[in-house]
């Protein structure tokens, strides 16, 4: 007999838990479907989307809107619509390089997707794990057509720079004759460490780049936003790269679903996850990053061996129907780390909870260890 798939394990034993620390229960398809059909929206009755228009077309208007931008572009994925945004910008500045982080998605998760295939390169003004200076871009020692700026950081740990910081780092790109594009996958939620509302913070972008599913809950799917001229040259690029697909509906209504449901409750995420920071921080040998998060999501680090903390994690699931986080993997001799994701399940749980069920997970690795 076949072992499990442990990511199948993973998904079933989460749906079997009563609480939830980390992340959101990952809904069937059958729950997928009834969630689609129950969705607030006012054309059900009228024709689909047929590359574009309908459904596809009044969510390109609302999320412009939603940011104070004059116009957006919907693209299946966020790789592909990065790689448009930056090619745009390469032809319009006459310089394929793009100042960028090494720790950024389209270094790390993305293949070099932005070299091989659109042949561009990067240049980076900082390896450290945090977010780029403006004096790090000011003294870049060549030339650069583009500074794409990651809100927040996710590989450092979800990091963002402070409003003045943010302003500072435009600023030095400008000052160097170069566009500014903003992979703001999770801006929705950075606005409140930002301090700023969201057609401000992408005021500061010529470009901007927000995902629909990583925390809407969406299907899948991004938007990317600017100016018109400049998202009509996005359009044509998005067709020559197999972006334009027949039909997107499903993908469009659950990012609408995710708008009304989940934005307007960010701000109480980002707020709890404060307080579950806090308490996980006070485990024995545990660390946070950063020790208060910006965003509802941050790193955690515990002692042990990430698949005893794995596995830990999946027997507190089945003996005690909490879930306390998604995968752990090593990083540093004796510590492995996790991300967690403080959203609306977490939200029923107290610090005490928390320092309760984190103990008793340490105890399970213990004993997973030997």
């Amino acid at each position: 007999m076949a072992a499990e798939d442990p990511a199948e394990r993973r998904w079933r034993t989460m749906r079997g838990c009563d609480r939830i620390l980390s992340g959101h229960r990952t809904p069937s398809l059958r729950e997928r479907l009834a969630d689609l059909a129950a969705v607030d929206y006012d054309g059900l009755d009228d024709r689909p989307d047929f590359y574009g228009g309908g459904p596809v077309a009044a969510l390109e208007r609302r999320v412009a809107g939603l940011l104070g931008k004059p116009d957006a572009v919907f693209f299946p994925t966020g790789t592909m619509a990065q790689q448009v945004a930056l090619r745009c910008w390469a032809e319009r500045t006459g310089n394929r390089a793009v100042a960028l982080h090494p720790l950024g998605h389209l270094e790390v998760h993305e293949r070099k997707a932005y070299q091989v295939l659109t042949g561009l390169r990067g240049v980076w003004p900082t390896a450290e794990p945090r977010q780029p200076t403006a004096q790090e871009v000011r003294d870049l020692d060549e030339p650069f057509g583009t500074l794409l700026v990651e809100l927040p950081l996710r590989d450092a740990g979800f990091l963002l720079p402070t409003w003045d910081e943010l302003n500072a780092l435009v600023a030095a790109a400008r000052s160097r004759g170069a566009k500014v594009h903003f992979d703001g996958a999770r801006l929705w939620e950075s606005v409140f460490h930002l301090g700023r509302d969201l057609p401000t913070v992408a005021g500061l972008a010529d470009s901007v780049y927000v995902s629909l599913y990583k925390t809407l809950g969406g299907l899948s799917g991004a938007l990317l936003a600017g100016a018109e001229d400049f998202t009509a040259q996005a359009r044509a690029w998005r067709h020559r790269y197999g972006g334009q697909l027949f039909q997107q509906w499903p993908a469009v209504l659950a990012a609408l679903a995710g708008l009304d449901r989940e934005l307007p409750r960010l701000g109480e995420y980002v707020a709890h996850a404060k307080t579950v920071a806090a308490a996980l921080a006070a485990l024995p040998g545990a660390r946070v990053f950063p020790h208060e998060p910006h965003t509802h999501q941050f790193q955690l680090w515990l002692p042990g061996p990430a698949v005893s903390l794995n596995q830990a994690v999946l027997t507190l699931a089945e003996q005690q129907k909490t879930w306390f986080a998604n995968v752990f993997t090593d990083r540093t001799p004796g510590l492995a780390m996790t991300e967690i994701t403080v959203a609306a399940p977490a939200l029923e749980w107290t610090a005490a909870d928390v320092t309760a069920a984190g103990l008793a997970l340490l105890e399970l690795a213990a004993a997973a260890q030997g």
